[in-house]
């Protein structure tokens, strides 16, 4: 067993039909015969010895030793896929849909992306924005190709690079909490990780709190913040002068640690996306504080 290699067409099979649920549209992605693939599945089935994937209703889908594989086969094939794409010779072209979370530093990556569009000018991107938790529904149901998230440990399976954030409690440094009854929250709309994060830890600490401003976008928090509207949750990255920093001193305990990741469908991916991919996870080194 020490010996055994898996080649990586066997690997790219197996995740084509978990994404897309069954061997007839794995076969149409991959350029096969569906006895092919039936095939392909069978041999690596033979390599290691275990069942892979198992019939829900009309659906192929991954047993319990699948799921086990299928981890080390998306991190096997990203770093493939990254190799290939670095000695691609060709003009790059094609479209590429990209979600972005508007609860993480949008317009960050947005300036980010609009470069990459200009140097790759043949790829047509389409570039979509909401919350995180939208973003990743839309990815299982193959609405997006690339998508960058913030997520819990359970959101995983297209999950491709992942870091850490650790938000900060902040208000302007002209608010005067004694004077708040309850805690004056600003936040974006329902379903974003932030806003769970504060009003679970204020909640935790019987504090009473009140969302008082509601909004998309990171720079109408900033400008809520600023006007002194109240206290909100913000990254390092993202503080402007003249806001404060509040601690567990000031009745405000630490938050908990939030994940970024890039997560993406290798059924569907190009090799613009790649390349889109390999951008994106440099910035988001750039923008986060840990790499996990």
């Amino acid at each position: 067993m020490s010996n055994t290699n898996i080649p990586t067409d066997l690997l790219r099979t197996l995740i084509t039909i978990s994404e897309v649920g069954g061997h007839t549209r794995a076969a149409l992605l991959l350029g096969r015969t569906q006895p092919a693939v039936s095939l392909q599945i069978k041999r690596l089935e033979q390599l290691l010895g275990v069942k892979l994937l198992v019939q829900s209703g009309h659906k192929s889908v991954l047993s319990d030793d699948g799921q086990r594989l299928a981890v080390y086969a998306r991190q096997i094939l990203r770093l493939n896929d990254e190799a290939v794409a670095q000695f691609c010779a060709e003009p790059l072209s094609g479209s590429l849909r990209v979600g972005l979370p508007t609860d993480f530093a949008t317009a960050y990556l947005q300036d980010e992306i609009m470069r990459f569009g200009q140097e790759t000018n043949n790829a047509d991107l389409e570039i979509h924005c909401a919350l995180s938790a939208k973003l990743l529904d839309e990815l299982h149901k193959g609405e997006h190709d690339v998508i960058v998230a913030l997520f819990s440990d359970e959101d995983n399976q297209y999950l491709s690079h992942r870091w850490s954030q650790h938000p900060l409690w902040v208000c302007s440094d002209q608010l005067d909490l004694a004077k708040c009854e309850a805690v004056p929250i600003i936040a974006h709309h329902e379903g974003c990780v932030y806003r769970e994060r504060m009003t679970s830890v204020l909640s935790r600490e019987r504090r009473q709190w009140n969302i008082v401003f509601s909004a998309p976008g990171i720079a109408e928090l900033q400008r809520a913040v600023m006007s002194s509207f109240g206290v909100t949750a913000l990254t390092k990255k993202t503080l402007l002068k003249g806001m404060k920093i509040l601690h567990d001193s000031d009745g405000f305990p630490p938050l908990p640690a939030i994940h970024v990741g890039i997560f993406y469908r290798h059924s569907q991916v190009s090799e613009v996306g790649l390349l889109f991919i390999e951008r994106m996870k440099h910035l988001l080194s750039d923008l986060t504080e840990e790499s996990c």
